[in-house]
């Protein structure tokens, strides 16, 4: 059982025993979130997106080794990719993290994917807000490494860090997987690489093009996470963007919210009715059969499903 008010004092055992129920899911877990709902909304969330071998990992320790020198307490889920067998996280433990993570106003997990598209863990939304709820100031969440549709940390995080490197083709990633729409902040990483002018004026160009509803120019910060450099910078420019809008427009950042939350109901309705769906009139084992039934090509899998539904209906 979740102790809620060592959860709230931000007790790291009730954190950690509180995001692997969510993991878990069920009954158990939709009760606590019902609980913490309303004690959530004062953390500022990153999200930190960008190419795998950008240094997104080395990117987040340098920011959460900065806030927490300013005397702030950082919450940071590393969304790992899962294994297709074991379904775990196949990084596990942060071993870049491990010596930041012994400090008591930080707290590091690191969540599978669970073959989620998007970037995101099926429960990061959960685990972010049990962050929030346990007082900390700044929550960061670095996804697995943007592809063509690894782009939903824009609805978990107030802010989006794309991280990009000089020499790596990122300008056509960039427009492949649509991050121009949902950078924030734009970091070029690794910029004592040879090439960094030339992906900066790339990128300034794209951006020029972009078409933005609530009107920011996202900044372009040049960093060298594994010397500590331009850190200081990349913190101004999220708290830049975080007054930008508190101040813009209430209509547009309203409509923001209102998708974000439309698309969390969506996520947890497709999840409920497909947990019905599998639990009714033995479903879930029966699966197991037409799995092999399929893979023997004795039956398409579109007839299956509609089978399914049918018996849903009835």
């Amino acid at each position: 059982m979740i102790d809620i008010d060592q959860l709230l004092q931000g007790n790291p055992r009730s954190v950690a025993r509180a995001i692997t129920l969510v993991e878990a899911g069920g009954p158990k877990a939709a009760a606590l979130m019902r609980e913490i709902f309303p004690r959530t909304g004062n953390a500022t969330v990153i999200g930190v997106t960008g190419s795998p071998g950008a240094g997104k990992s080395s990117l987040v320790d340098k920011l959460a080794l900065y806030y927490k020198n300013e005397g702030l307490r950082v919450g940071i889920v590393c969304i790992d990719p899962s294994s297709p067998f074991s379904g775990g996280a196949i990084l596990g433990d942060r071993i870049r993290m491990s010596t930041l993570g012994l400090d008591k106003n930080v707290f590091i997990r690191s969540m599978a994917t669970r073959g989620n598209l998007g970037g995101l863990s099926r429960s990061t939304v959960d685990a972010v807000a049990i962050l929030d709820a346990a007082g900390f100031d700044k929550v960061i969440v670095e996804t697995v490494g943007v592809g063509q549709d690894e782009v939903e940390v824009v609805k978990t995080a107030d802010v989006s860090i794309v991280v990009l490197v000089p020499g790596m083709g990122d300008d056509i990633q960039a427009i492949k997987a649509g991050i121009m729409e949902i950078g924030d902040v734009f970091v070029i990483n690794k910029a004592d690489r040879e090439g960094v002018l030339r992906t900066q004026k790339e990128l300034e160009a794209l951006l020029s093009l972009a078409h933005r509803p609530d009107m920011w120019n996202p900044p372009i910060v040049r960093t060298i996470a594994t010397e500590n450099k331009g850190i200081e910078d990349l913190a101004a420019a999220i708290e830049k963007y975080v007054n930008y809008t508190a101040m813009a427009d209430g209509e547009t950042i309203a409509t923001r919210k209102e998708a974000i939350a439309q698309w969390r109901l969506l996520e947890l309705l497709r999840e409920r009715l497909l947990a019905d769906l599998l639990e009714r009139n033995g479903t879930n084992k029966e699966l197991e059969r037409l799995s092999a039934e399929v893979a023997a090509k004795r039956i398409d899998p579109y007839s299956v499903v509609e089978e399914l539904v049918s018996r849903k209906r009835q």
